[in-house]
């Protein structure tokens, strides 16, 4: 039923489908082919998904469903030749291909995508940044005549902003999403236990994890004292490479004479980051791989041309310690991961002899031991599955050869995978008993998509193995945390359509016509020409604050990149900013033009400061645009959005919005010597009330994070002394 009520959307309009893995998006795909065929039969239809095995289960199982002859369903992947791609895309009804194959065919004009009346996206996911998926939508929406498109996912991610990019880069106008609760899902969806067993770290683990963690935090403190990071709490590999990329940027910006902490950052960063490394070399695989990646690092520190933070690190007596504690226990201490998931399986084979199991595992060597260790049980057939890339010494598995892998794993042959990320998505692995996370992953996709490996015919089960005090431990929560908030933010999308700025959505506006308030100097900009293209009633008002208004709530200041800077070193922006905020209850700032970071006499972190307050302090949206043309599409869309959708009124604001009452404490806290308005809403959440913070005690005050002795001494200062009139 709820296949049904899902394809009834995807018919009418281009529809992201989030649908957790084995509840039918392929079906649904089929089902809207065979009616676009039906509807348009002189039209084809092109499915893409990101790996070639699944482009073939994909022509696979549409052949067994669809009447066409089988010459008519084709597959175009790299293996294909140019010249034969050609007459494929020219003769067959039905095209399955890979994204790259696809571009590249249209790049070189060897196809078109006039005469397609759908396109369905597989792991659309992965339409971010710079993926084919994108382009391949954009030259589909230009130039077809009848175009519909569908994308499939079974996890679009947790963060707004990227399931927006996904929608924007697809032109979606509608989201279908199902989780396993939902009423009509329900009746389909098998029971999936989830069990997470944390274990202790060995007292050797602990002390070498100590002796790392005392070496980082030196490194990470250093970085703090030098600016390029603000706090040592929590900080990841994915940050230190951003801190390493920031760095970089900032002394090209100030070449030829880079100040010399920009070289420190940069040392204590590759030295924060290989000791993050080794942690988690440590947590995950255990004393004998750390002791192997330290030795090579030492043996590297001693080559020509070495880094001077590498051969720093070396030298640290504390890595000396380390690799002589792992080598006298080398061989004694395994990690304890490698036992548990032992007795697992072991049991598992004992009480269903005809199981199938898949063990996640993040690094290569882990998988190695794993399948070492596992195929001394009895009645366990064990083998290694990963990815066609080369590491080390070690080449890869080939498409062909991974398919032989997953043949026997069907048949029996195997009945238990060790697998990198490569069996999470894009093959077709058959449904298992029993998914063990041999460790656990920060991201939401990447959990749903190893959880969904089982419970697809019959209830199966999922087993984390978290290392206690480890970032296991945190890497699991947090991946639940982001599964819950994606499904909580794309119901609020589906309950409220937001319309994506494209072709099809601008065209509406003849339909419904909305209205804009502009500040009268923008009369002459090209915005207001633009807006006048889209339809969209242009009224001129001399405005106090911003230069837009596109509902009672709605204000708009709009700058261009080189308006924006230069408020930066006038200091207009913060003020421009509060106005703006207290006049608006929902303000917008729109960043017109590209070269944000090209003026030399501005610093690159004092424009990151810059978006940052707007953002946080001030809690203003920012929104990139290129052009005129694009500053209209938005204001034109969050206008309609606003007037048609809401059913609000444009408005001039006279005056500046009365503040709410958490509003006015803050506004109260925010009075206090250096309480800036991050820390009011610390101090508020800390003491409950503003009574409260005024009572607090010096003492009291330092519990907060940010007040340190001299701000509560200050603090205290003005609270309690006498007022003194002076004329």
């Amino acid at each position: 039923m709820y296949q049904q009520i899902i394809l009834g959307s995807a018919v009418k309009a281009n529809t992201l489908v989030v649908l957790p893995t084995g509840l039918g998006k392929t079906n649904i795909a089929v089902m809207l082919a065979a009616h676009r065929l039906t509807k348009f039969p002189d039209k084809k239809i092109l499915v893409m998904a990101p790996t070639r095995p699944l482009a073939l289960q994909h022509c696979k199982t549409f052949s067994k469903v669809m009447v066409l002859p089988a010459k008519e369903l084709q597959v175009l992947t790299g293996h294909v030749p140019p010249e034969e791609r050609e007459k494929i895309w020219n003769q067959a009804k039905l095209i399955f291909a890979t994204p790259q194959v696809v571009e590249h065919d249209l790049v070189t004009r060897r196809s078109n995508l006039e005469n397609f009346s759908l396109i369905v996206f597989d792991e659309a996911h992965r339409a971010v940044g710079n993926y084919s998926y994108g382009f391949i939508a954009e030259q589909y929406v230009r130039s077809a005549k009848v175009p519909l498109i569908l994308a499939l996912t079974a996890s679009p991610g947790a963060e707004a902003t990227k399931v927006e990019e996904v929608k924007r880069n697809l032109f979606i106008e509608h989201v279908e999403i199902r989780s396993e609760r939902d009423a009509d899902v329900k009746p389909y969806v098998q029971q999936i236990d989830i069990e997470w067993r944390r274990l202790e770290l060995p007292p050797a683990f602990v002390q070498v994890k100590r002796l790392l963690e005392e070496q980082l935090r030196e490194r990470l403190f250093e970085l703090k004292k030098l600016g390029f990071i603000a706090s040592v709490q929590d900080v990841t590999k994915r940050d230190l490479l951003r801190v390493q990329q920031e760095i970089l940027e900032a002394m090209h910006e100030l070449e030829p004479n880079p100040p010399e902490n920009f070289y420190r950052g940069l040392m204590a960063q590759a030295s924060a980051f290989r000791l993050c490394h080794a942690t988690e070399v440590l947590e995950t695989q255990g004393l004998d791989f750390l002791a192997h990646y330290l030795s090579q690092l030492t043996k590297k520190a001693k080559m020509p041309g070495s880094t001077k933070a590498i051969k720093l690190l070396a030298k640290d007596p504390r890595i000396e310690q380390i690799i002589s504690i792992a080598e006298r226990l080398r061989g004694r201490i395994g990690h304890p991961k490698i036992s548990e998931a032992l007795q697992i399986v072991k049991k598992q084979f004992s009480e269903s002899p005809n199981s199938r199991v898949i063990i996640f595992a993040h690094y290569r060597e882990s998988a190695d031991q794993i399948v070492k260790e596992l195929n001394k049980l009895d009645n366990v057939l064990a083998v290694k599955f990963i990815g066609q890339a080369r590491r080390e010494d070690e080449r890869g598995l080939s498409q062909k050869e991974q398919g032989r892998i997953l043949d026997k794993f069907r048949s029996g042959e195997i009945n238990v995978l060790v697998s990198t990320s490569v069996g999470e998505e894009g093959l077709d692995i058959p449904s298992v008993d029993l998914v063990i996370f041999y460790e656990a992953v920060p991201s939401e996709i990447r959990f749903i998509q190893r959880r969904g490996r089982t419970g697809r015919v019959k209830p199966g089960r999922v087993i984390a193995l978290l290392a206690k005090g480890t970032r296991d431990e945190a890497f699991y929560w947090s991946a639940v945390k982001k599964e819950r908030r994606m499904h909580e933010m794309l119901r609020g999308q589906r309950e409220e359509e937001k319309e994506m700025v494209g072709q099809k959505a601008l065209e509406e506006f003849t339909a419904e016509k909305v209205k804009v308030i502009a500040d009268h100097r923008e009369m002459p900009s090209g915005v207001v020409r633009e807006l006048a293209k889209l339809g969209v009633e242009v009224e001129a008002r001399q405005l106090d604050v911003g230069d837009f208004i596109l509902s009672d709530r709605v204000g708009v200041e709009r700058k261009s990149v080189k308006d924006f800077l230069q408020s930066i070193v006038d200091k207009r922006l913060m003020e421009q900013a509060q106005r703006l905020g207290e006049t608006f209850e929902r303000p917008m700032l729109i960043l017109e033009g590209e070269g944000l970071y090209s003026l030399r006499a501005i610093h690159p972190n004092a424009i990151r400061g810059a978006l940052s307050a707007l953002a946080i302090d001030f809690g203003i949206p920012i929104l990139p645009t290129r052009d005129e043309k694009e500053t209209a599409a938005i204001l034109a869309i969050v206008a309609r959005r606003e007037q048609i959708g809401q059913a609000r009124e444009v408005a001039i604001r006279g005056s500046a919005r009365k503040l709410t009452l958490p509003e006015q404490q803050r506004f109260v806290v925010e009075g206090l010597p250096g309480v800036s308005a991050v820390l009011a809403k610390r101090l508020l959440e800390h003491f409950g009330t503003v009574e409260r913070v005024m009572g607090a005690s010096e003492k009291e005050l330092q519990e907060v994070h940010g007040i340190g002795t001299e701000k509560a001494k200050e603090i205290r200062k003005v609270l309690n002394a006498l007022y003194e009139a002076k004329e």
